[in-house]
């Protein structure tokens, strides 16, 4: 499976408009900081892509990609910077006559029902709780603590012919031992973490810092670990001391699992 990281942003992106500090300073002159929403293009040989969430910045990621259109996606969690691109595409498929394919849990169909009523004339929208095929990989939801903001999906994929594993968990904090379990085994973990390290106090937060994250990929030992959700406390050329195998993710870069 090729995934390329659309966008390794956090709900507000980077630069913040408001914001002059060093990182959005730096991604308005050279743009290495510059982050869209988090968002993945998944492709599997023989498949459609797939789409993994569509926050707002959905039209300029499709456009920075040289992708005209889009015909299926896996959703997370029905919070704005995860889904707030859905209306552009319903617009999309109007235009083009054509009903676009949507996969996530139930729960989440219920959020964008309440707020988008009309759009499931041309966003399907597929019930996956119980998990998907997508090719040769196995797609499995799981449940996970958003701290703050209530609850988010991650999502396990696991390859049917060669046992490799791989996990996405985008919006996640003080993860329940139950939570976790999913991420063990994996050759790849994708992980959202905000901040190098949050100052907030812990009952107002809803992602991992770098450090939190660093501390669960200690007990979880994915063979490599790639931080997304990024705010602009990130700085990606600053050298962190990370550990080989754990990177911070770039907009635009892809990579084989």
């Amino acid at each position: 499976m090729r995934i390329t990281f659309l966008g390794t942003g956090d709900s507000m992106g980077t630069p913040r408009i408001y914001c002059d500090c060093k990182v959005c300073t730096e991604a308005r002159m050279t743009g290495n900081n510059i982050r869209f929403r988090s968002s993945l293009l998944l492709e599997e040989e023989g498949q459609e892509p797939l789409l993994l969430d569509c926050g707002p910045d959905w039209r300029g990621q499709m456009e920075r990609g040289g992708m005209r259109g889009m015909t299926q996606a896996l959703l997370t969690h029905a919070h704005f910077d995860h889904i707030g691109g859905l209306t552009e595409w319903a617009d999309a498929c109007r235009w083009t006559e054509e009903v676009a394919q949507l996969y996530a849990p139930r729960e989440v169909f219920g959020e964008i029902r309440s707020r988008f009523p009309w759009i499931e004339r041309h966003l399907a929208m597929n019930v996956n709780d119980e998990g998907m095929a997508y090719g040769e990989w196995r797609i499995t939801p799981w449940k996970v603590n958003h701290g703050k903001n209530g609850y988010s999906y991650a999502y396990h994929f696991d390859n049917t012919r060669t046992q490799v594993k791989w996990a996405y968990c985008s919006d996640a904090i003080n993860l329940t031992e139950r939570q976790k379990a999913p991420l063990t085994g994996l050759a790849l973990l994708v992980l959202g973490t905000s901040y190098v390290k949050e100052p907030f106090p812990m009952d107002t937060r809803s992602v991992y810092d770098t450090t939190e994250a660093l501390q669960l990929a200690d007990e979880v030992r994915p063979n490599q670990l790639l931080f997304t959700h990024l705010s602009h406390d990130v700085d990606i050329s600053k050298d962190y001391g990370l550990p080989s195998n754990v990177k911070f993710a770039l907009t635009g870069t892809s990579l084989t699992v």
